[in-house]
């Protein structure tokens, strides 16, 4: 009788040993097998150290499970600095049924995205930057409807984006900047949608008025060729605490209504806006850049507020208001470039005293620089604009 009982205890003591080496549903084990066989740690790495298959899977670094099923999958050590992983990912991602965050950290995976992540229904979360991944962003991911944050920037995906992604409902971040996409901005129908960045790409195109939804808080697409007026767009994103359209070829008005939002930073420059400015009251963005535009008109005294103000390179004409200098003597204002436009003078005492903190450029204007304050080398060596170019010029 104690012989038999001692085997019933031996049984049942390694039924459990086996449970809990063996509680990962079979599918998702080798689909961590299959992802790990694609990929290695690069040199100083030692993520994959703890990968040991004969041991329970949902201890590995980086794997999150519940029940039987991973739910998290963060591949590489995300302290800074860590040197990352290397390889491609293996298809067999799409077998992690249950998975709602994936994210691989800064590192040389390279190939492209495999088609099977748009199998990954549950999936919230996909964050795989600065690495190489390549080739086109796969469409069918505009089927992960509950998709929340995807963050693909720093790679080299080409192509264009996908209209699909622009169709997710409960997006919230999207972060494609520094790639290689061409095409068209889609339009973007989530209405939670808060962080848009497509800076650093080739993208063209116009936006339309409807095209981005006025929850975004943050809109980032310089240094693209994006083309048309903005003005109908910007005035319905009354959310927006950052905006950034640099280095495009935008064109038509800057709407006055954008100046009263609470942004924080805004960049128009390198444009092709055009026409006056005019913002309602005083606007209270720290920086405002609206350099390298075709600006034109009187410099409104609503901007004596800003910070650092960048109204370079444009055709503003007439005097500076005298607000300006009174907010820069006392050192309200760090920085104000108005050189290379058509402004005729400005009141200020060739003795001012001018505080260290703060920057005046008034070179190439339709005026002799009251005072001598050392400028940008882009200003170039001449301090004022030929007599004929300001004649010609009537605003």
């Amino acid at each position: 009788m104690r012989v038999a009982c001692y085997a019933l205890f031996l049984v049942a003591l390694f039924q459990c040993r086996f449970l809990a080496f063996a509680i990962l549903d079979p599918l998702d084990f080798l689909a961590l097998q299959s992802i790990r066989k694609s990929l290695n740690d690069l040199q100083g790495s030692n993520f994959f150290a703890s990968w040991d298959f004969t041991s329970d899977p949902c201890n590995f670094a980086g794997v999150y499970c519940e029940s039987d099923k991973v739910i998290a999958l963060n591949l590489g050590d995300p302290r800074a600095g860590s040197p990352g992983l290397t390889g491609r990912i293996d298809q067999a991602i799409g077998k992690l049924s249950a998975l709602a965050e994936l994210s691989i950290v800064p590192g040389r995976i390279y190939g492209s995205l495999p088609q099977s992540i748009s199998q990954l229904k549950d999936l919230r979360f996909l964050a795989i930057s600065r690495n190489f991944i390549a080739g086109d962003i796969p469409a069918t991911l505009g089927q992960l409807r509950s998709l929340k944050t995807l963050d693909l920037s720093y790679n080299q995906l080409n192509g264009e984006i996908p209209r699909s992604i622009g169709t997710l409902p409960e997006l919230t971040n999207v972060i494609l900047c520094h790639n290689h996409l061409s095409g068209s901005v889609p339009p973007f129908l989530s209405q939670v949608l808060t962080r848009l960045d497509l800076k650093h790409n080739a993208l063209t195109g116009s936006l339309a008025p409807e095209s981005l939804p006025p929850s975004l808080q943050s809109l980032s697409l310089s240094w693209n060729q994006l083309s048309g007026p903005v003005d109908r767009l910007l005035s319905r994103l009354d959310r927006l605490n950052y905006l950034d359209l640099s280095l495009n070829q935008f064109t038509g008005p800057i709407p006055g209504r954008l100046f009263s939002f609470p942004i924080t930073n805004l960049q128009l420059e390198r444009n092709l806006f055009y026409g006056p400015v005019q913002p309602a009251d005083q606007v209270t963005i720290r920086t405002v850049d609206l350099s390298h535009n075709r600006l034109s008109g009187e410099i409104s005294p609503m901007f004596s507020t800003v910070q650092k103000l960048f109204l370079n390179n444009n055709r503003f004409t007439g005097q500076v208001p005298a607000i300006f200098v009174e907010r820069l003597l006392s050192a309200s204002i760090q920085i104000l470039y108005l050189q290379h436009n058509y402004l005729t003078g400005i009141q200020i005492n060739p003795t001012a005293d001018i505080p260290v903190s703060s920057s005046l450029c008034l070179q190439y204007n339709c005026m002799v620089p009251p005072v001598q304050t050392p400028c940008p080398l882009k200003a170039g060596k001449e301090k004022t604009r030929p007599t004929a170019q300001c004649n010609e010029w009537k605003g």
